[in-house]
């Protein structure tokens, strides 16, 4: 199920991208006094009392031609074909939204351009919060009344630079995304994402597994601007296959509609079970893979590597072995990622593709019964060098697995603070030689056991 989704929007400098700063709590968007700052859509998860959800901030909508001028644009393109961009995105972004907060300023008073806004907020059926920013003074807070004015219901004072009145925004939010989310069309098909860089041959690895020729393909990245979903019956198990837009660098992403397929791609990485990660074998691995890896990883989705182009590569004897060792090198947080070097165009080997990806959902619903985990855990205990700070060695007190899909486990010790980053990784390891959960995360937590 994919995270509820909260747009950020209002016109341009009332301090969209600091709230998301402060929401996601990294700093993330580029936070300047000038108008027009935020030029791409920025997409982040943060939490409210155990309920997770997704953050998109956006650029500052101005509606040309109807009051006033539109803020200039560095001289980069026209700033009215500027604020036409900015404004067809987050058009996009509310359309994906689940609700959204409609950040102004209490310092500017309430101005046409808030004005129309609203209008444009009103024509959407999404829930509408308005957030009136910079009220850090009592007058402020009084001051933020006069936004009952736009019609979109109680006003909320807050300062994301100080963070005054974020709790209670937040606690404003939560109703709007409470946890009876719709599902997805078919809850018992496995989710698989085809993902990657443009250009990598998605839409074509998906004609290949579906055989026949129902994506659209091109030699122009970014053909797909959508994710794409396509059911079908694999040997009796329900599948849906995603084919996503290209993934590229917030710096190489073009003005316009594609740019925003970037946050569709992330929410289908979010609701995947397993990822295709796609890699160009002309090109090689390029640090945008390792971003994307990355954020599989992080979502705790399975994942299948998959080398595609290798009918155009050069070869000799030692190619494949020269490749993958370069790939593990450059993606070795995925020691666990099974590897396929595959033609989509020519549909070579792509027909061990499904079959990996059944397998990595098969391990990623694995349970290891609590015996045979604490004598797997006695063993590596013994037989690694547990760690010790002032004298107090780190002891192992029992451990169980309290999840699947990712697999995740915790693990009693008397002191966690003792657990070091390389400990735990020893831990890991010792698990995945018994048990290697092929293509998933896992989680382990270290949890000091309080005396009764």
């Amino acid at each position: 199920m994919p995270k509820p989704l909260i747009a950020l929007v209002g016109r341009p400098n009332v301090g969209k991208s600091t709230l998301f700063n402060r929401l996601v709590g990294v700093r993330t968007a580029i936070v300047e006094d000038l108008p027009g700052t935020t030029r791409d859509r920025l997409y982040g998860n943060t939490e409210w009392h155990g309920r997770e959800f997704g953050l998109v901030d956006t650029g500052g909508i101005w509606f040309q031609g109807v009051r006033g001028q539109p803020p200039a644009d560095d001289g980069d393109n026209d700033s009215r074909d500027f604020a036409r961009s900015i404004l067809e995105q987050a058009t996009i972004a509310v359309h994906e939204a689940d609700a959204v907060v409609f950040l102004t300023d209490v310092k500017d008073g309430l101005v046409p351009a808030d004005l129309d806004v609203a209008r444009f907020l009103q024509r959407s059926p999404k829930p509408v919060l308005v957030a009136v920013n910079k009220a850090e003074t009592e007058g402020r807070i009084l001051d933020a009344s006069e936004f009952w004015q736009l019609g979109l219901g109680e006003p909320h004072p807050i300062s994301a630079l100080h963070g005054d009145g974020v709790a209670e925004l937040l606690d404003a939010i939560a109703p709007l995304i409470s946890p009876t989310q719709p599902s997805t069309p078919d809850s018992e098909a496995l989710q698989i994402a085809l993902v990657g860089r443009p250009n990598v041959g998605k839409s074509s690895l998906l004609n290949a597994l579906i055989r026949e020729d129902r994506a659209i393909t091109s030699e122009i990245p970014g053909t797909t601007r959508d994710p794409i979903d396509t059911d079908i019956t694999y040997f009796g198990q329900k599948l849906t296959l995603i084919d996503t837009a290209g993934i590229r660098r917030r710096g190489k992403v073009e003005r316009g509609i594609e740019k925003y397929s970037v946050l569709r791609s992330a929410r289908s990485i979010d609701r995947a079970d397993v990822a295709l990660l796609l890699i160009d074998a002309t090109e090689g691995i390029t640090a945008q893979d390792a971003h994307i890896a990355g954020m599989i990883q992080e979502r705790g989705s399975g994942v299948v590597l998959l080398v595609n182009k290798w009918d155009a590569v050069v070869k000799n004897a030692h190619t494949i072995h020269e490749f993958e060792a370069h790939l593990r090198s450059e993606l070795k947080f995925l020691p666990y990622a099974p590897l396929l070097f595959i033609s989509a165009l020519r549909r070579q080997r792509t027909h061990r593709i499904l079959p990996v990806a059944l397998e990595v959902q098969t391990a990623r619903q694995t349970r290891i019964s609590t015996g045979p985990f604490n004598q797997l855990l006695q063993n590596a205990y013994f037989q690694g060098a547990p760690p010790t700070r002032g004298g107090q060695p780190l002891r192992l007190y029992y451990g169980t697995q309290i999840g699947v899909s990712p697999p995740s486990f915790v693990i009693f010790v008397n002191n966690s603070k003792l657990v070091h980053f390389s400990f735990a990784r020893y831990i890991e390891n010792s698990i995945r030689r018994e048990y290697p959960f092929t293509g998933t995360p896992i989680h382990i937590e270290f949890r000091t056991r309080t005396r009764s």
